[in-house]
C-alpha cells in the first residue's frame, strides 16, 4: 500500500473514509454537540447527550483495547505526550463553547451544514480555519506559546487510566475498559433512550470511527516511511489545514486532516440528498451573519488554546483519557450554556445591533 500511495496519501484515504461515516452521522443520525447541549437545557431531552456518552464510552474501551493489543502508542499522540495545561483547557474550553453558541455549530456541525447545502456554514468553517491557524502558527502564536506554553511530559502518559495504573498496578487498558463500559451502561439506563435504537447505532458508529483514526495512523507510523503523525479526528486546525492545502496543493501533501474533513462533506452532502434534506441556504439576514462570524472568530483560538473542539477533546482526548478531556468538555458545555442563554434571553449585544 505504502509504494501505490505512500504513506501521506494512506493517512488521507484512513480519513477520508473515517470522514464519510462522520457526515453521514451528523446529517442522518443527528450526531451534534451543540444540538445535543440546547436539547437538554431547552427541550428536557438528554437522548443527544446520550449518545456522545455512548461515542465516548466506545472510543474508550476501542483505544485501550487497542493499546492493550500494541496497536496504539500512547505516547505518540499529542493528548498524553503534552503536558497538561489545566488552564487552557477551561480557557480555551469557555471560548469554544461561547463561540459554537454565537455561531450556531462547532467545525464539525459547520462542515455537516455545508455539506447540506447551508453556505452559511461555508463562512462559519473559513473564518474558523483561519483564526485558528492565527493562534496556532500565525501572528498570535507566539503569545500563546507564551500563555499557554507547550511542554511534553516524560513522566508518562497525561491519562487518568495511566495515572491509576501508577496508583494501583490495575493495568490501564483495564481501567479504561471499566469507564467506557460504564459510560455505556449509563447512556442505556435511560429507558427512552433504549427506544431509539438509530441514535445508540449512531453514537456507536461515532466512537468506532475515532478508534479507526488511531489505528489507521499508528499503523502507518509503524510501518511507513515518512513519520507520520498518530492522530484521529478532530475540526478545528484540520479546516486550515485544509484551506491551506486547497492554495498550496501542488507543492503540498495530502494529510489525515485535509482527508477527515473532505469526507465529512462528501457524507453530509449524501446523508442529506438520500434523506431529500439537501438544499441551497443563504443568510438574509447581516445581524446573524455577523453573530455567526463573530463565533468562528472566537472558536477557532479556543479550540487551539484548549488543544482540540468538541469533537477533538469531546471524543478523541476522551478516548485515552486524557486529563484535559473531561475538563475542556465541561467548559465547552458552559461557555455554550452560556452562550445560548445570551441568544434566548436576547442579552447580546450581538443580536440586538
Amino acid at each position: 500500500m505504502f509504494q501505490a500511495l505512500g504513506d501521506a496519501n494512506t493517512v488521507a484515504l484512513i480519513g477520508l473514509i473515517g470522514g464519510i461515516v462522520l457526515g453521514l452521522a451528523a446529517r442522518i443520525g443527528r450526531f451534534c454537540t451543540l444540538g445535543a447541549i440546547e436539547d437538554y437545557l431547552y427541550a428536557d431531552d438528554d437522548r443527544r447527550l446520550r449518545m456522545w456518552a455512548i461515542a465516548i464510552g466506545v472510543a474508550i474501551v476501542g483505544s485501550h483495547s487497542a493499546m492493550a493489543l500494541g496497536w496504539l502508542d500512547p505516547l505518540g499522540t499529542r493528548y498524553l505526550a503534552q503536558t497538561w495545561n489545566p488552564i487552557g483547557s477551561i480557557v480555551g474550553g469557555l471560548l469554544f463553547g461561547y463561540g459554537m453558541a454565537i455561531s450556531g455549530n462547532c467545525g464539525y456541525g459547520a462542515l455537516a451544514r455545508l455539506g447540506g447545502g447551508d453556505l452559511r456554514s461555508f463562512v462559519i468553517v473559513l473564518i474558523m480555519g483561519l483564526s485558528a491557524y492565527v493562534v496556532m502558527s500565525g501572528p498570535l502564536a507566539y503569545l500563546r506559546v507564551w500563555v499557554f506554553p507547550e511542554e511534553m511530559d516524560l513522566n508518562g502518559p497525561q491519562s487518568i487510566s495511566f495515572l491509576a495504573e501508577r496508583l494501583t498496578s490495575i493495568p490501564a487498558w483495564l481501567i479504561g475498559s471499566v469507564i467506557g463500559v460504564a459510560l455505556v451502561i449509563f447512556a442505556l439506563a435511560n429507558q427512552r433512550f433504549r427506544r431509539t435504537p438509530a441514535q445508540m447505532f449512531w453514537g456507536s458508529v461515532v466512537g468506532l470511527v475515532i478508534v479507526s483514526g488511531w489505528l489507521g495512523t499508528n499503523w502507518v507510523a509503524t510501518h511507513g516511511f515518512d513519520g507520520e503523525p498518530v492522530q484521529t479526528h478532530t475540526f478545528a486546525a484540520p479546516l486550515g489545514d485544509t484551506i491551506f492545502y486547497l492554495m498550496t496543493a501542488s507543492g503540498n501533501t495530502l494529510s489525515f486532516a485535509v482527508g477527515s474533513v473532505s469526507g465529512v462533506l462528501i457524507g453530509a452532502f449524501l446523508g442529506s440528498w438520500s434523506k431529500g434534506h439537501f438544499r441551497w441556504e443563504a443568510c438574509e439576514d447581516p445581524r446573524e451573519l455577523k453573530r455567526q462570524m463573530l463565533g468562528a472568530a472566537i472558536m477557532g483560538p479556543g479550540a487551539i488554546i484548549a488543544v482540540g473542539c468538541s469533537v477533538g477533546q469531546g471524543i478523541s482526548a476522551f478516548s485515552l483519557l486524557a486529563y484535559s478531556a473531561p475538563v475542556t468538555f465541561a467548559a465547552i458545555f458552559a461557555g455554550a450554556a452560556l452562550g445560548l442563554k445570551q441568544l434566548v434571553s436576547g442579552l447580546s449585544f450581538i443580536t440586538e445591533r
